[in-house]
């Protein structure tokens, strides 16, 4: 049971900096002797130390025949920082308790071996099914060269994202949209496509009372249609990134502005595929979607979408646009199936957290 007790307080040190590690792991760490805590840490940000070195700092001398618990297997290449499997070698940790593997190619299992070959006990898959939820963006980075997909949208009881002729101001409570402003805080980029740029001029930035870390903002635009005075170009507050085609025409005003950069995509590649491999080599683990019905609609459609967030409003409308528009889909089994993450009133609302199931999921 101490285990688990003592992994749990990892795992809320490790959940501590969410948004802050991209393209890094959550990890926390906790160094235990004789039933009493000596030391704790969480890694805060890529390049600086990670949770096992905070934690060992702390505990000093006294981690000389201790237990460490980590989250995440203890990488063991020279990255940005040293090795932590050598630290937690010299430091004498007499067993290390572990709850997830690192997919990282760098390590993946090579840490464990390491302790093991030490003469250090490891106990592994403590906690587990919480770590890995905890890190499924880094994972699904790793493994697949693409950020984590997140969707969000507000509708209405009946479904509808705005009115027949494009009202969607305000749909859901203040109490919603701060919420929605703190899920914007976690997510290393925000994505909408040029519609909402011509017919919101939104800043997609981050306003919570304080403060909080602006994503980069990334306009899907294929015509390039994005005018030079839309707040996402002139407000500087954070880089704006315009994915259009090969073969569109540039416009060298919106070129001018220091904080803003066009992607030219090839007109035979599958568009989403290409920003999402080319947002992946810029770093950017964590992408938070708040475009349209066509946006949504193109992200489910090519089944990159991992995760939904819907805020639903206690208001009917009865006529305008849904979240998924797809006409080819003529059967219940060839529906979009999630999972239900949680369900939870916000204000006046109700937002759902989902899962995207993937095939051969049931």
């Amino acid at each position: 049971m101490i285990d688990e007790n003592m992994m749990k307080l990892a795992l809320q040190l490790a959940q501590s900096a969410e948004g802050q590690t991209s393209p890094n792991p959550l990890v926390g760490a906790v160094c235990v002797k004789n039933g009493q805590i000596i030391g704790t840490g969480a890694h805060l940000k890529a390049g600086t130390p990670h949770a096992e070195v905070h934690a060992l700092k702390m505990a000093g001398a006294a981690a000389f025949g201790a237990d460490l618990y980590v989250t995440l297997e203890p990488c063991a290449h020279h990255g940005q920082t040293p090795p932590c499997t050598e630290l937690i070698i010299s430091s004498g940790i007499r067993r290390v308790i572990i709850a997830s593997t690192d997919p990282n190619p760098s390590v993946n299992g090579r840490g464990i071996e390491i302790l093991k070959q030490a003469g250090i006990e490891v106990s592994t898959g403590v906690l587990q099914e919480e770590a890995d939820y905890l890190n499924r963006a880094f994972f699904h980075f790793i493994q697949n060269g693409k950020p984590y997909v997140t969707l969000k949208a507000a509708t209405t009881l009946d479904g509808r994202l705005a009115t027949q002729n494009g009202d969607s101001k305000w749909i859901t409570s203040e109490t919603s949209r701060t919420d929605v402003h703190q899920l914007r805080h976690t997510h290393d980029a925000i994505l909408v496509g040029v519609d909402t740029v011509l017919h919101d001029n939104p800043f997609l930035t981050t306003r919570l009372p304080h403060g909080g870390k602006n994503p980069i903002r990334i306009i899907l635009d294929r015509q390039l249609r994005t005018p030079e005075t839309a707040n996402v170009i002139i407000d500087g507050a954070v880089e704006t990134i315009i994915f259009t085609l090969e073969s569109t025409k540039l416009n060298d005003q919106l070129t001018t502005y220091s904080n803003v950069s066009i992607e030219r995509i090839p007109d035979s590649a599958h568009f989403l595929e290409e920003v999402l491999t080319r947002l992946a080599q810029k770093g950017i683990m964590t992408l938070f979607v708040e475009g349209g019905s066509r946006i949504h609609s193109s992200f489910m459609n090519a089944r990159l979408a991992d995760e939904l967030y819907l805020y639903v409003a206690p208001k009917l409308i009865g006529n305008g646009p849904t979240i998924f528009m797809d006409e080819t889909r003529s059967f219940m089994a060839e529906s979009e199936g999630l999972s239900f993450l949680d369900v939870k009133k916000i204000g006046n609302d109700i937002r759902i957290h989902a899962q995207f199931r993937k095939e051969g999921e049931s």
